[in-house]
């Protein structure tokens, strides 16, 4: 990356904004529990940032299954995680979220969603914050998922800036991967060991240091 200014940031949902990745645990283990597949939570870290289509092929680990027995498999886990996700409500953004959010808009930073998630337009609504972002990039839009840069690619593309010129904040070794991929700024939350690959590594969302983000270059 030259010596470019940040412009704009892009967002990972789940693990970034909210924490919905127990609703997704559940809703892989009842998949898993009716399939008889061995799947426990270390497991479910495994399939952090990965696309539905992805976690199934890791889950199903090498057995072969019919196209609409694949299918089928992903509609289940999708209805469950769906009605897991009836409840949510503002109360559960994670803390710092939406002050990170307005801290960029108020730098004059355009925002956007980079979720691998098809859900994400459904999930920001009841989280309260879809009017914060200028542009949603989910699951729904490219065909290669994260960590291939195309989602991060397309959020740029849509927001009118170069990738160089984005940094993207995320809590998944997938995700890190696919900003690196793309040529953005990488920002990491969680352990090291997960997102250490990261330009900038914070413990929570509530850490991040957004003047330390706009000041690093790579």
């Amino acid at each position: 990356m030259a010596d470019t200014a940040i412009q704009a940031v892009i967002f990972d949902l789940d693990g970034v904004l909210t924490d919905t990745a127990e609703y997704h645990y559940l809703a892989w283990q009842e998949l898993a529990d009716a399939e008889g597949l061995p799947f426990d939570r270390r497991a479910n870290e495994a399939l952090r940032g990965v696309s539905r289509a992805d976690s199934l092929r890791l889950l199903l680990d090498g057995r072969e299954v019919a196209e609409d027995d694949f299918a089928r498999m992903m509609a289940s886990k999708n209805e469950r995680y769906v009605e897991l996700l009836a409840d949510m409500s503002p109360s559960d953004l994670l803390p710092g979220a939406v002050e990170l959010i307005d801290a960029c808009r108020d730098r004059g930073l355009a925002v956007a969603i980079g979720s691998s998630s098809k859900n994400a337009p459904r999930v920001i609504a009841a989280l309260g914050i879809a009017d914060r972002f200028d542009v949603v990039a989910d699951g729904t839009i490219v065909e290669v998922a994260k960590p291939a840069p195309d989602l991060f690619l397309a959020a740029a593309r849509d927001l009118g800036v170069d990738p160089e010129s984005c940094a993207v904040i995320e809590d998944a070794a997938a995700g890190v991967d696919a900003a690196l991929a793309a040529g953005m700024l990488a920002v990491g939350i969680g352990p090291h060991e997960r997102v250490g690959n990261g330009h900038l590594v914070f413990p929570t969302t509530a850490d991040v240091d957004l003047a330390a983000v706009l000041a690093a270059r790579v």
